[in-house]
Formats: C-alpha cells, structure tokens, sequence
C-alpha cells in the first residue's frame, strides 16, 4: 500500500490530522504512528445501494505520523531520524500552521521555506556520499559516468537551495538519481491549520495550492456519531468535510486511481496505480486473476447506475470485452473473466 509521510513543526497539528484521517488515537506530539486514511467515495456508496450489497469495503492509503524532537519549531530541524523516514514514503504531506498560537501570529509560507530548506540540505549530504563513493568505483567501471554526471547537476542545484522537484534536471537525469531518496524529489501536499476557525488567521500568507483545513474542528466531528456529523457540520458552517479534501488530494498526489466491482454480496473500490492495465488491476484482487487473464467486461460507474443493475446493462450489450492492452480508467466497474 502507498504511504504518506505526515509531518507538521510542534503545535501545527499533523498528530491531530493524522487521528481524524485514521481514525486512531492521536499520537503525542513525538510519537510515530501508521494507520490507513480511507478515501470517501460516493461512487461505491451509489453503487453498493443499487446492487442492494451487504458489505461496502472502500479504499484507502497508508499514513506514516512521524515522530518529532520535542519542541521542533521552524529553522531548528526535523532531525535525521525523521528525515531518513520520511526518504522511505511515497508523498509527504506537510502541515503547517496558520492560526495564531499563544499570542504567535502564524507564518505558513515562511515554515513551508524552513522544511525545504532542511530537505535540500538533507538531500545534499546524500548526493555528497553517493557522489564520491561513484566517483571511487568509476575508476574500474566507465558505465557509471552518466550516473555521476546526473550527481554532480543535481549537487549544483541543491547547493544553489533549489529543490530538484523545481530544478531542470531532466527524467533521465531524475532516473539515475533514484538510488539517492532524495527528499526534494517527493511529491507534496501542503495543508495549513486553521484551527477552530474556518479561515486562516489575519495577515497569515497561504502558500500556493495549500490545502485549508480547519483540524482542530475536523478532529472534534471525526469522534462522534457519523450520523450526527452533517449536522455538527451544519452547525460550525463547513458545507465541505475537509478531511475528504484532504484524504482525495493525498490519493491524487500518490499518482492513484480507483476501479469498482460491485454485487449482492460486496461493493469494493479498488486501488491501482494510474496507467495500469486490466491484467494489472485484475492483481489487485488477487494474483490469481492476474495470472489466468482472460478478459475485462468493463462499463462506468454513471453508465451502470442510469441502467440499474449489472444483469440489466448485460442484456442490454452495454459491457465492453476489454483484452491486455485495456488501461483502466477512474470509475470503471470491472468483472474479470479469468482461467488457472
């Protein structure tokens, strides 16, 4: 399952976020905790109603909540420990705060600029390593050269205090960079606590494409009864949930998409990586699908929904045969047809 690094300086409430996404305990402030973020979706919950199922099983994506050095603030370090986890996820998602704490006004834009500056600066002490430990064992191999040469402009970049992610260090050059981790490569996703308020606080600058999400309230209706939630909702004004904000732009960011299979028994969205193939997505469901492949009967989910059942859309020659070579999109319902 992909994983995402959660990780927030003291007080900006990732360990907050973390308990509403899994729904687990929140972890103090410095202890590290991995729980599984479910991804709303109102596509199985229409499918699994019309197909009368008797069990709904969504999808979802691991959340790492990596554990601080008590009192980290901004410009005083993560510390390695942290750092070398966070090089183990897929995506990190950083939450910043932008409410004023203790008198405190926030500054987002400004922690955002500390925490990529210690990824730069973590990325290059790696780059420095691997960069002469290759430049040694070039001596007897010539066929590291393209290695070392993409080393070296990466090295020139973060030296410079850009990140790679914004750099022009080409895909190929990006690709020999893989065995480094490098943290500037990972993508993001930016969330900034507005507290118990729906907006950030006054004069807080908000950096570009953040999320905001007022945690300490989404924490607060993540607890209770999901049947008195809309209307805690209703009574605080959030006309959205947040966290399904958040939970849908983290699955994004992973480079995921869902397929859906849906019967009498069970509705289940399914996870697969953007691009894959019907073979592919029919090993999502098990390795013996995968193996014995025959074919996908394949139709969207709003298609199925405006016939009205998956027996209805059979008669009707509304299921596509797809073969191979089919790339699954978001919001295919699949039936695999399968031999072993």
């Amino acid at each position: 399952m992909e994983n995402l690094g959660v990780v927030g300086f003291t007080g900006a409430g990732a360990n907050r976020l973390f308990s509403a996404l899994t729904g687990l305990p929140a972890p103090s402030e410095y202890e590290a905790a991995v729980g599984v973020a479910t991804v709303p979706d109102e596509r199985l919950d229409r499918l699994a109603e019309m197909s009368h199922s008797l069990k709904k099983v969504p999808t979802g994506f691991e959340l790492v909540h990596l554990a601080l050095t008590a009192g980290a603030t901004p410009g005083e370090g993560l510390g390695a420990r942290v750092l070398g986890s966070l090089r183990d996820c897929d995506a990190i998602l950083v939450v910043l705060r932008a409410f004023v704490d203790g008198g405190v006004a926030p500054d987002p834009v400004g922690d955002l600029a500390d925490l990529e500056l210690e990824f730069v600066m973590a990325d290059v002490a790696t780059v420095e390593s691997r960069l002469s430990r290759q430049r040694r064992a070039a001596k007897g191999d010539k066929s590291l050269a393209p290695e070392i040469a993409a080393l070296e402009h990466a090295l020139d970049v973060l030296s410079a205090g850009e990140p790679i992610s914004r750099s022009k260090l080409t895909a190929e050059e990006r690709a020999l960079l893989a065995p480094c981790f490098l943290l500037t490569v990972k993508p993001n996703l930016v969330v900034c606590n507005t507290g118990d308020e729906l907006v950030a606080a006054e004069g807080a600058a908000i950096p570009d494409g953040a999320l905001l999400v007022p945690i300490d309230l989404e924490a607060e209706i993540a607890v209770i009864d999901p049947a008195d939630r809309a209307e805690m909702r209703e009574s605080y004004g959030i006309e959205e949930p947040a966290l399904d904000r958040v939970a849908h732009g983290a699955y994004r960011l992973l480079g995921l998409s869902t397929f859906l299979t849906t019967g009498d028994k069970e509705s289940r969205a399914w996870t697969f990586r953007t691009g894959a193939t019907a073979p592919e997505c029919a090993g999502v469901i098990h390795s013996d699908l995968q193996r014995g492949f025959i074919r996908a009967e394949v139709i969207f989910w709003q298609e199925l929904l405006e016939i009205g059942s998956w027996s209805k859309a059979r008669e009707a020659g509304r299921l596509r045969v797809e073969g191979k070579d089919y790339v699954v999109q978001d919001g295919d319902v699949l039936e695999i047809r399968f031999n072993v």
